[in-house]
Order: C-alpha cells, then structure tokens, then sequence
C-alpha cells in the first residue's frame, strides 16, 4: 500500500507539474501575440467599426457633433445617377487591368522564360516600374500625353496621326490611365507567372511532345493548367491593387475631366476632402470593402474548379 500511494502522489505531481508547464506556455504565447493583436485592434478593426458608424451620420468633419441618420447616406448614393457612374468606371479599369495583367503578363513571360541572351537585363527593366514611386510615374506620363509638346506626340505626328488631348478628353483619359498603370504593374504579373513557369516539371512537357502534342496543346493542356493558382493570385492582387489606385488618378487627371476617371477610390477622397462629407466618404468606402469581399469570395469558391495545385 505504502508503494502504491507514493507512486500515486509522484504521479500528481508529475501532472499537476506538466499542467503548470503547459500553462505558462500558454501565457508565454499569449504574451507574445497580444501586441499584435492589440496593432490589428487598434488600427484595423476599429477604424473599420467607426468608419461603420460614420457611415450612419452626417458630419462635416468640422462641427463637434454627427448627426445620425440612418441609411440615407447609402439611399442618396445609390439614388444618384453620378455614384453609378463611378461604379461602372471603376469596373471598366478594374476588367481592363486585370485582362491586361493576365494576357500581357503571361506572354511576356513565356518570352522571357526562353534562352534569350540578355534575358535577365530584360527582367529587371520589366519590373523596374513596379518599384517607382506612383506620383513621380504619373508626373512623368502626363509630360508623355500633353498634346502639345509630349513624346506621344513626337511620334505620332510623324506617320500622320495627330495627337489628342489624352489627359482633357474623356473618351481618351481612362484608356491613358489604364495604359500608365498597366505599364507600372505589369513586371509583377510577369515575375509571378516567370515563377510559375519555371516551377512547371520539364517531365510533363518531354511525355506530351513523345505523344506528339503541338506547341498549342502543350500550352493549352499543360502550362495553362499548371499556372491555374498562379493566375488565381494575380487576377485576385489585381483586383484589390486596381480598386485601390489612387496615386496615378490624382497626378495625372484629378478625376477628370468631366468625371471620366473618377474611381470608387478617388470618388471617397472627393467626398471626405473636397466636399466635407463624411457620413457619405465612410458609406462609399463601406461599398468598396463589400464588394471586394464579395469578389474574393465568389472567385475563391467558384475558381477551384479550374484550379490545378498538382
């Protein structure tokens, strides 16, 4: 009897001390997220809550107190012709950027994946633009568009085409923005597909050109396939990144002319900073962050069909 209760009370100390130890651990781990998590609180997901809130009031953000009122913020913006505009705008450069970034970034790629002499020359200034400054881009692009003496039209006037006023006509301002951005973002796209590419097992390609496959079939049934997540991840950064693009817009058009580059993005800085209307800024932005919840979402459920991760 003795023997067995001394080995009883060794055994609870044994697990009153493992329990001891587990729970320090437990501490010690809390210790060291709770930082983080009190940086996610603070600048996250409060911001994101009072914005919320000052989606439901009117407030110049000059007069002491916010006036509640509800979902009339929403009702006037989506009562109006002018936030469907911009709705369609931001759509129409989101589609184009992202067809873009897919199509020219996959074939640049696939150029630059070949033995080329000075291939990795050609990389660097591919993705040199991705690392400029977007302000300093747009000062430097809107020099190339103006009419009167920029670089567009130094080489256009001499296989007689005029030059038209890029950055002042809204037929030609979104296309001049898209163009300037895609020139920006592109070596993204391309670095990650170039990585992709690279990442696709030689094997593959040997047996399929023993069966006798094409140059066509081998892209169609094996590269594009096997690029499946990659081009998952550059239509969904694209998407975020294009609804976000603000710095370009804001040198080179202010929105213009007419509203014809007015973004949902540029649309939230004119109303919260030009026009003092807060409660309608914070509803816009709450729109934004909605919709790409919602495409996130959608894409991530009903791209998986088309997803290849082997």
């Amino acid at each position: 009897m003795p023997r067995v209760r001394v080995g009883r009370d060794k055994r609870a100390e044994d697990g009153g001390a493992k329990k001891h130890r587990v729970q320090r651990e437990h501490l010690l781990f809390l210790a060291f997220i709770a930082p983080n998590f009190l940086l996610l609180g603070v600048f996250t997901y409060w911001p994101m809550i009072y914005q919320g809130y000052l989606s439901l009031t009117r407030w110049n953000m000059l007069a002491p107190r916010k006036t509640f009122v509800g979902l009339d913020n929403y009702a006037s913006m989506f009562g109006g012709v002018e936030f469907w505009g911009v709705l369609f705008k931001t759509f129409y450069f989101m589609g184009t950027v992202v067809l873009g970034s897919v199509a020219l970034g996959l074939a640049i790629a696939i150029l630059l994946n070949q033995r080329l002499r000075g291939r990795n020359f050609v990389r660097s200034v591919v993705f040199a633009p991705v690392i400029l400054s977007g302000a300093a881009v747009g000062l430097v692009w809107a020099y190339i568009f103006d009419p009167n003496y920029g670089l567009m039209r130094t080489f256009l006037e001499p296989i007689g085409i005029s030059s038209p006023d890029w950055l002042g006509s809204t037929e030609y301002a979104m296309p001049a923005i898209i163009i300037v951005y895609l020139w920006k973002s592109l070596g993204f796209s391309v670095v990650i597909y170039l990585a992709g590419l690279q990442n696709i097992s030689k094997d593959l390609y040997e047996a399929a050109r023993i069966d006798g496959a094409s140059k066509w079939v081998l892209f169609r049934h094996i590269t594009l396939p096997q690029l499946s997540p990659v081009t998952f991840f550059v239509v969904l950064t694209t998407i975020i990144n294009s609804f976000q693009a603000f710095d370009i817009i804001a040198v080179m058009t202010g929105g213009g002319p007419a509203g014809a580059t007015t973004t949902l993005i540029w649309y939230i800085y004119q109303e919260a900073f030009v026009a003092f209307r807060a409660g309608t800024a914070a509803a816009a932005a709450i729109v934004m962050f909605l919709l790409l919840l919602v495409i996130a979402v959608f894409q991530i459920r009903y791209s998986q069909r088309g997803v290849h991760y082997k």
